[in-house]
């Protein structure tokens, strides 16, 4: 049974703030997250080749591991995250993941041991869940793979688990692509949350057998996807304030992994993150401008607002005129944690915090949401109605809608015709709903058996 969050961990949103969480998360080796000081955590992705065998992809990872540490120690860098993403050969088959973990956390103690580098290492299990037109969430061969990955990646070296779920995926890519506001919420609010429910409850309770750290989850299959369509500030292709919407819908969706147990630090590609942390003081893990090898946003400077960790997000690894792609990239985030570990020790951390913020605030809807300041109403909204997911991602989206209209009342945030249109259907579609969360299911659980044939309720215990 998950026990739903009904207050805010923080008591205004002034008190958000980058390198300090209201509870700190100790892993790995001498590290702290949340405890007064952010860290780089630095994501890679391996090359295809090196996934042809398993001796190959663990020397790729060796070299990967290596890299990393020895810049960061040229540097003077006090401390590190590696988040190893998995590969599918990795989650598929759970006995390469482990061996992986074993060799980075093997390089990773040699490093500590020598240099005293503080330091600890992710492992994201991939949902091998998903086929590429179905959703298999609780079938058992699958899901019991799923798991097992965990539980070995833990065993041989991982001191924080994570994973990108998928429960609500295929009710969502429907709806996004036929602007369903109601879709939308069904698929990440509801269908969303119930496999959150589930997956981290599980997660949750391999971490306490292991003694390691059930971390977090992001919204990456849906939100990220959303605000991925939307794209930049000449693309039409899905509105930014419809994107914005699915992230506060996604708040509420990503916090039922701290719920379930999970103790943070939440996943770098979870936007929703600063409003997760108003709500439950977890740290998180941000990206923004140091994810441009990854992929663009329209809010680079802002989403490192109130981050415990700093990423990349992540990127393939080769050779640069600056070293290996993975020792250039950790090198900028390392020197993005320096400036903000020193604006916290002269006490400017607040003054910095609101640059970042305001560098980008007024650029999008997107950013102007997920600013600190709005971040934390849309964290009010989810608390105010915790007891029931339904209830909680709808207040989450009338509550974004409220803040853009805000903004543009003000003068401050201007949107165009096109922004504007959608922002009044997403709102006339959202007030229209029911605030009977039973009937919302029934009604949605009949629409979408009927017109998505991929969607089976029986993945969601229904």
């Amino acid at each position: 049974m998950v026990k739903k969050y009904t207050s805010m961990a923080y008591a205004n949103a002034d008190e958000l703030i980058f390198g300090n969480a209201k509870f700190p998360v100790k892993a790995g080796l001498g590290l702290e997250i949340g405890a007064g000081y952010t860290s780089p955590e630095v994501n890679y992705a391996p090359r295809p080749e090196a996934g042809k065998s398993k001796e190959k992809l663990v020397k790729e990872y060796e070299r990967i591991t290596t890299d990393i540490m020895a810049r960061m120690v040229q540097i003077g860098a006090p401390s590190v995250v590696l988040e190893t993403e998995h590969v599918q050969q990795m989650s598929n088959n759970p006995s390469w993941g482990a061996a992986v973990a074993h060799a980075q956390k093997t390089i990773m103690e040699e490093y500590h041991d020598e240099y005293g580098i503080k330091c600890a290492l992710r492992h994201t299990i991939g949902d091998i869940r998903e086929d590429r037109d179905y959703l298999d969430l609780r079938g058992e061969s699958k899901y019991n793979t799923f798991l097992e990955a965990f539980e070995q990646c833990a065993k041989s070296g991982a001191d924080l688990l994570s994973v990108e779920s998928m429960g609500g995926k295929e009710v969502f890519d429907y709806s996004i692509l036929r602007n369903d506001t109601a879709g939308i919420l069904f698929g990440i609010g509801v269908l969303g949350s119930m496999d959150m429910e589930m997956v981290w409850s599980d997660i949750a309770a391999i971490a306490k057998k292991t003694g390691t750290i059930a971390a977090g989850d992001t919204d990456c299959a849906q939100a990220n996807t959303a605000m991925f369509i939307a794209g930049g500030l000449l693309d039409k292709n899905l509105a930014h304030t419809t994107a914005i919407v699915a992230r506060a819908i996604s708040a509420a969706r990503s916090l039922c992994a701290y719920e379930a147990g999970a103790q943070g630090p939440g996943k770098d590609c979870g936007y929703e993150n600063s409003i997760i942390k108003s709500i439950a003081g977890v740290p998180i893990t941000q990206e923004g401008k140091t994810s441009t090898c990854a992929h663009s946003d329209l809010m680079g400077n802002l989403v490192m607002q109130c981050c415990d960790l700093w990423s990349n997000e992540s990127v393939e690894y080769h050779g640069e005129f600056g070293g290996t792609t993975v020792q250039c990239w950790s090198e900028t985030l390392a020197y993005d944690c320096s400036m903000m570990n020193v604006a916290l020790k002269t006490g400017k951390a607040k003054d910095l915090r609101d640059i970042l913020v305001l560098s980008d605030k007024y650029r999008d809807p997107q950013g102007y949401v997920l600013a600190y300041d709005n971040a934390y109403k849309v964290g009010q909204a989810i608390a105010k109605n915790g007891n029931n997911n339904y209830l909680r991602a709808k207040a989450a989206a009338i509550e974004c809608c409220n803040i853009i209209e805000s903004g543009v009342n003000s003068g401050k945030l201007r949107l165009t015709r096109f922004e504007t249109n959608a922002l009044a259907k997403v709102k006339s579609d959202l007030v229209a709903l029911t605030d009977d969360a039973d009937k919302f299911m029934s009604d949605n659980l009949t629409k979408f058996k009927q017109e998505v044939a991929v969607f089976k309720p029986e993945n969601y215990g229904l």
